[in-house]
């Protein structure tokens, strides 16, 4: 593992009053929580528990923590796969989604939200464009940067892609990606994306059960796992160069885990390696944060980006929390994790 910048400190030792005086602005976090109305159930690989009724309980504590902190988050970012796959046989994925949302919404801040494997098990591209877990309308309009309507994933859902940025405080932004832009479960199969993705995935994954990583020399390339298409490797490029140029500091967001000390690497976006290339080229860039891998994960990579993969709510015991305030400041991030979220104190890159 890359050596670590961070300070860690644990949530109990760390009550973030010196960072909410001192901050710019915060902002909460949480992933996979990956809600279903049925009884808790072993994962895929029959090793960890899942949780799926009381993930909503957790989301709602999350929620009252943020309503009753000092200083009050500017937004949240939703890290992907907010209800299970297991609303679909069970034709509930409406009802789950509607019944999550409805919890989000009395928190009364927006919700930025990043598009996991499980919104394509109970949703096409097209339906989730048309949903509440569109929070595109929340770009910056006026930004030269913003995708135009060829590349927005509002004209072409078949082959466009899910991403956005925006600036919540000067000199900061955030840029959401879709780590699923290259896929086979995200895409419809008469699509020239799902042709390539399909070819791709089996030049790799020999096995019969595609989900399965028995074998591979790169256990990335599963089906529950996706990558970045070269249009949209381009447009982040270009976004970045431009924060480059205006100095900004960057915070990348994506389902996918993309540094192997980060995360398990059956959990890594298929191509990874190119992904990080990208951003590692580019100063601005200071963090990477990502879901998927519910055990979560950090390191800080060889240029100086965190990289943090957050602790699934979906496997979280009911007895703790799994959901994080990130405080941002001048020269550093402060985390202040709840639960099985580590607290850490993250210098920016080059600061």
């Amino acid at each position: 593992m890359a050596t670590e910048m961070a300070e860690f400190v644990t949530g109990s030792a760390h009550d973030g009053t010196e960072d909410t005086l001192e901050s710019y602005f915060s902002f909460g976090v949480v992933a996979d929580i990956q809600y279903a109305d049925i009884d808790d159930g072993y994962n895929f690989m029959k090793t960890r528990m899942r949780y799926y009724r009381n993930s909503l309980t957790l989301l709602k504590d999350a929620v009252a923590e943020w309503s009753k902190e000092s200083q009050r988050p500017k937004f949240i970012l939703q890290l992907g796969d907010i209800i299970d796959g297991y609303n679909v046989p069970h034709k509930t994925s409406e009802k789950s989604l509607t019944k999550v949302l409805s919890e989000t919404e009395t928190l009364r801040i927006p919700f930025h939200h990043i598009w996991g494997n499980h919104e394509f098990y109970n949703f096409s591209r097209k339906d989730l464009t048309e949903s509440k877990l569109n929070s595109k309308p929340l770009e910056d309009k006026s930004d030269s940067r913003t995708m135009n309507k060829e590349t927005s994933g509002l004209s072409d859902h078949q082959e466009s892609f899910y991403g956005y940025h925006f600036s919540p405080f000067p000199k900061f932004r955030f840029l959401l990606i879709d780590s699923y832009d290259l896929s086979v479960i995200g895409r419809d199969p008469s699509s020239a994306m799902y042709e390539k993705s399909m070819k791709l995935l089996k030049e790799k994954n020999h096995n019969e059960n595609m989900n399965s990583p028995k074998g591979l020399e790169e256990p990335q390339f599963v089906e529950f796992n996706g990558g970045i298409g070269v249009s949209q490797l381009n447009w982040i490029d270009g976004v970045l160069a431009s924060s480059d140029e205006k100095e900004e500091k960057v915070v990348v967001v994506g389902h996918l885990p993309i540094h192997p000390d980060a995360t398990d690497a059956i959990c890594l976006a298929w191509n990874h390696k190119e992904i990080l290339s990208v951003l590692q080229a580019h100063p601005c860039v200071v963090a990477y944060f990502a879901g998927h891998d519910h055990d979560g994960g950090y390191c800080v990579d060889s240029c100086g980006i965190h990289h943090i993969t957050f602790r699934g709510v979906i496997e979280t015991p009911p007895v703790t929390q799994a959901f994080g305030t990130m405080y941002m400041h001048r020269d550093r991030m402060v985390l202040k994790g709840r639960g099985l979220v580590s607290s850490r104190v993250l210098p920016y890159r080059h600061s």
